[in-house]
Parts: structure tokens; C-alpha cells; sequence
């Protein structure tokens, strides 16, 4: 088991600082060189400690696997226990039980697909989020799943059957065909039948004509995700210090390069600013820019004129290093 951050650090953690989408090349290309300042003198007082490598078909993106190191963890891919950690966090049961994220969504169907809409579209309200859950109750408990209410759009599911089931971050699916996310395997199996029979409790339920009156989406699938267990006597939790900026994300997912752009310009005036002035302090300082496949963490070090010659970042725009994720 890796070990865990030491709580003194600083760790910026960047989801989605690169992305597949074909648009996001040239709209990183075509960012003035000041978009990125403090970014860039930041990056030069590092080196390169940790390369996540990966494949954009992983189910457990690289910021998360970046945040499952922070936290000492191994974990099979699509297996990071993250719903049975949230739950122990909020003082929930001990360790070692299996837990999985249960999202209440929006598919949209096309002619061949269906496609994962945002859950923050829906503006689902913690009333129709409860009814829908006590709808949805008895054919979980069928399964031996027991669900629990944390959020309108994020419920905790504890059950046996979410020990071995791997299951794709929803950070993989958002705006994307469904399909290939799937759960596979047996219990699979079970979950897409699941899913099914909620699909047609979820089409002529109250809730979902109530929203369609007023011309909201409808409620009509759920999403697994962060299915697993935590080892035995767990207790970690990450670092203090540790920041996720999800700006990048959102615009990412979309599509919208733009406000991409403006939300590295506004984390590179905000946090950026902020640890370079640490780092230039005396503090140590990571960063993890994670990409779609990969990620590359970097660490505070020597800021001398040698250190900074031979730079990673350098003079190369910053383009150059975000490719590599």
C-alpha cells in the first residue's frame, strides 16, 4: 500500500487539465501565454515525483487514482471504495463493509444510444430526490441493497453485492454513451436488470409527471459508481491541505472551450497565485495535472538557476506538458 501525503504539504490536484475531445488541443494552443503566468513559475521550482500512467477506458479516472494515493489506497480499476470512505467520514459504519454511489439521472435516448445528462441539470429537490429513493426501496432490498439519502442527486447503497462489482467514476460517463460504462460480470448483470425494471417504475411515476408539467427532466435512470470496500480498521483521511478544482471539468463537460480557457485564467489568479506564494516561502508544494489517461504530480524543489534550466515546464507553452496526460 502506498503511503499517504505527509499532512504538511500543499497538493493542488487539476482533473481534466487535458481531455479528449477534439476541440481541447486547440483550445489550450490558443491561450495567451499570461493565461497560465503563476502556473508556469510554479511549475519551474518542481520536479516530476509520481506518472500515473492509464488509459482513457479506465473506470477510475487519474484524479482519482491521484486522490487514492493521498489516501494510501490500492484498489482495482473501477474499485476505489470512494462511497464506503464518504460514508465512514460522515461517522457512518466501520470499514471493511461494501458500498457503492447511487445517482438518480437522466439518460437521454437517441436512435442507437443513450447519453448521460449531467445530474446537476436535473435541479432535483431533496423532496423529489426522498420520494423517488422510498419509490425505488423494495426492488433495491430484492438485491440485498439498502439505500441511503445523502444528496438529491447522490444516494449511498450498502450491499454485498458492490464488493467486486467495478464501476465507472461518472466523471467518465457525463455527456457520453452509456454502453461501454456499463457494469460487466454477473453482478452486472444483475444492476442492468435493476436498472431496467427502475426504468419503467421511473416513467409514469408522480415525481416525473409532476416535472414534465413543468418542463424539467425526467428522473428516469440511476448511475453506479465509487463501488467497493475499504480494507479493515480504514481510518485515513486526506491531507488538510489538499484542493480539487473542478472548474476544468465542468467547462469540459460542456464543451464549451471558452470557459475553459477563462477557468484556467481564473485557478491560475486564485490557487495558482496563492501556492506559488507558498512555495517561494519555504512551503512544499504539489501539483497533480491529470489528464484523461494519465497524470503528472510534481513536487517543490531546489529553485536554484540550475533547477530551473532544466525545468519540465521550462519555456515549452504549457500545451506541451498537458499532451503528456
Amino acid at each position: 500500500m502506498p503511503a499517504a501525503l505527509p499532512p504538511t504539504q500543499h497538493h493542488w490536484v487539476l482533473p481534466f487539465a487535458a481531455c479528449a475531445s477534439d476541440d481541447w488541443l486547440p483550445a489550450v494552443r490558443a491561450m495567451p501565454p499570461a493565461t497560465t503566468r503563476h502556473l508556469g513559475k510554479l511549475l519551474q521550482g518542481m520536479k516530476r515525483v509520481h506518472t500515473d500512467s492509464g488509459d482513457v477506458r479506465s473506470l477510475s479516472p487519474p484524479h482519482e487514482r491521484v486522490l487514492a494515493r493521498a489516501l494510501g489506497l490500492q484498489a482495482p480499476d473501477g474499485l476505489i471504495p470512494w462511497a464506503a470512505w464518504e460514508q465512514l467520514q460522515g461517522g457512518g459504519a466501520p470499514a471493511a463493509r461494501a458500498w457503492a454511489f447511487i445517482t438518480p439521472c437522466h439518460w437521454a435516448m437517441g436512435r442507437e444510444h443513450a447519453t448521460m445528462t449531467d445530474p446537476a441539470a436535473l435541479n432535483l429537490s431533496e423532496a423529489e430526490s426522498r420520494t423517488l429513493l422510498a419509490a425505488m426501496q423494495p426492488y433495491f432490498e430484492t438485491y440485498g441493497i439498502t439505500l441511503h439519502h445523502a444528496a438529491p442527486t447522490r444516494w449511498l447503497a450498502e450491499g454485498e453485492l458492490f464488493r467486486d462489482l467495478p464501476s465507472a467514476s461518472l466523471d467518465r460517463v457525463l455527456g457520453r454513451n452509456v454502453d461501454p460504462w456499463l457494469p460487466g460480470g454477473v453482478p452486472g448483470r444483475a444492476m442492468r436488470l435493476l436498472q431496467n425494471e427502475m426504468q419503467m417504475l421511473l416513467y409514469t411515476h408522480a415525481v416525473n409527471d409532476a416535472r414534465a408539467a413543468r418542463r424539467q427532466l425526467a428522473v428516469n435512470s440511476f448511475w453506479i459508481s465509487g463501488s467497493g470496500a475499504l480494507p479493515d480498521s480504514f481510518q485515513t483521511t486526506l491531507p488538510p491541505n489538499t484542493t480539487v478544482s473542478r472548474s476544468l471539468a465542468h467547462a469540459a463537460f460542456s464543451d464549451d472551450w471558452p470557459a475553459y480557457a477563462q477557468a484556467w485564467a481564473a485557478l491560475d489568479a486564485g490557487e495558482g497565485a496563492r501556492l506559488l506564494a507558498l512555495q517561494q516561502g519555504g512551503a512544499t508544494v504539489r501539483l497533480s495535472l491529470c489528464g484523461e489517461r494519465n497524470a503528472l504530480t510534481f513536487e517543490t524543489t531546489s529553485t536554484g538557476i540550475f533547477s530551473r534550466m532544466k525545468s519540465l515546464f521550462g519555456q515549452q507553452p504549457l500545451s506541451v506538458l498537458l499532451e503528456q496526460l
